[in-house]
């Protein structure tokens, strides 16, 4: 007779690990307790968000300006953050700590991993055109590659994201994914490359660049702001702006687009993002590679997507929907997010990627014995 006590030893790893955080840091004496560690995984952040802002007395975001600082948190806001990072991470552990329990999920799947740019392969830097990843990032990438799918989802443009990482062996989804190709054996700076997979946004072409040139104008009297053009979309960077002139920032940047009605404005992590008013984002993009790759209704994908800026939600968003993979947030503070899991920086994204592929290495080893 089955035994009906046996415990998957994942759960139970899982479970044991969790116990062992929560005494550590004193949670199961205050807010949480061991009869409730079975049942609070089906939550999602935004319950949790909202009941650590309530608990705050927070004053709801309503304005534009409110929004510019809410994406883009101050060091003393990230200090006030760090009381809720006990709890929060309980709701979103560790990837590095949860890989056991991720590649048990993963089995007999298919994964296909999922990559943003900077902030998650490459450290925010001061100056966008500085955002170098390491020499063992690169590595680690190739190596990812050589075993899984593996695509870069940037708002960058697509040539500027391939200019950083170098490797013909991956899919490159740049402008929030309005602008994909596949991989190729060289690159080709001619207009038909037959690696070009698909550009949702090609009619805004003439529109974004002349955008970009009333923006260029619109900011110099700034100190600090720059525009980027990522082809399909535009970057505001305020990064170098004094938060006293955020608002003057916003309210010309907002005037400018009054004007383009088919352009729509939103916010990143010291960024105001510019992009086509049109049914597309980095959640579209990932659907549309794995339609590419055979697994648009199929049960034996299993993806993955790194990202750490709002814009990634987007790809977090489809992957809970589909009921399919896991998204990881990059982030050292708590923020709203529907991703399963997270990890603190750049260094820890290569840690997880590297473990991935010596588990695919060995997995791969043992089944050929």
């Amino acid at each position: 007779m089955k035994n009906q006590n046996v415990v998957d030893p994942v759960a139970k790893s899982r479970v044991n690990t969790l116990v062992a955080f929560a005494n550590s840091t004193n949670l199961l004496k205050s807010s949480v307790t061991a009869s409730s560690l079975g049942g609070f995984w089906g939550l999602y952040a935004k319950k949790l968000m909202k009941t650590l802002k309530n608990s705050k007395g927070d004053a709801k975001v309503n304005t534009f300006i409110d929004s510019m600082r809410a994406s883009s948190p101050t060091r003393s806001k990230s200090e006030e953050n760090q009381d809720k990072t006990p709890t929060w991470i309980l709701y979103h552990p560790s990837a590095l700590n949860m890989f056991d329990e991720i590649v048990y999920n993963s089995r007999g799947k298919q994964i296909v991993t999922f990559l943003d740019y900077d902030g998650t392969l490459s450290p925010i830097v001061a100056d966008p055109d500085k955002a170098f990843m390491t020499e063992k990032m690169r590595a680690t990438l190739k190596d990812i590659a050589m075993h899984f799918p593996t695509a870069i989802v940037s708002g960058r443009s697509l040539d500027k994201v391939y200019n950083f990482v170098q490797l013909t062996e991956l899919y490159y989804a740049g402008s929030h994914g309005m602008d994909i190709k596949g991989p190729t054996k060289c690159r080709s700076n001619k207009k038909n490359n037959e690696a070009v997979l698909f550009q949702a946004a090609s009619q805004f072409l003439p529109m974004i660049n002349e955008v970009y040139k009333i923006l260029v104008q619109k900011t110099k009297c700034v100190p600090g702001a720059t525009v980027e053009s990522n082809k399909f979309c535009l970057s505001v960077h305020f990064r170098c702006v004094d938060e006293k002139n955020w608002a003057s920032l916003g309210q010309k940047v907002r005037s400018v687009l009054k004007e383009y009605p088919k352009l729509r404005l939103s916010q990143g992590r010291k960024v105001l993002e510019i992009r086509p008013s049109i049914e597309w984002d980095k959640g579209k993009a990932l659907e549309f590679l794995l339609e590419s790759l055979g697994y648009g209704n199929s049960n034996n994908v299993f993806p993955i997507y790194i990202g750490d800026d709002r814009t990634d939600e987007d790809a977090f968003n489809v992957l809970r929907s589909r009921g399919q993979g896991i998204g990881i947030l990059v982030s050292q503070i708590p923020k709203e997010t529907n991703a399963s899991y997270t990890l603190q920086d750049p260094s820890e994204v290569c840690q997880f990627l590297q473990r991935l592929v010596e588990w695919k290495r060995k997995s791969s080893h043992c089944y050929k014995l």
